[in-house]
């Protein structure tokens, strides 16, 4: 079973691993790869759950980040 972390300490660590260079640059990607598309009428609804729930992953990753300034 994962240990559980304090949501505030896990928060930091979300801001600690995505702060630098690398993790912007990972971000960036995965926001592109996410967020930034848009998928044609004929999706079938098992890709556009598929793709949400990548989309639902990458606004947490970011909400924790915030959390993480936040707290600072």
């Amino acid at each position: 079973m994962a240990e559980q972390i304090e949501p505030k300490e896990l928060a930091l660590s979300f801001m600690r691993a995505f702060g630098g260079e690398d993790g912007k640059h990972v971000l960036d990607h995965l926001r592109h790869m996410t967020l930034n598309r848009a998928l044609g009428p004929d999706v079938t609804t098992e890709h556009l759950r598929h793709l949400e729930g990548q989309r639902f992953l990458v606004a947490y990753i970011d909400n924790q980040i915030q959390r993480g300034k936040n707290d600072e």
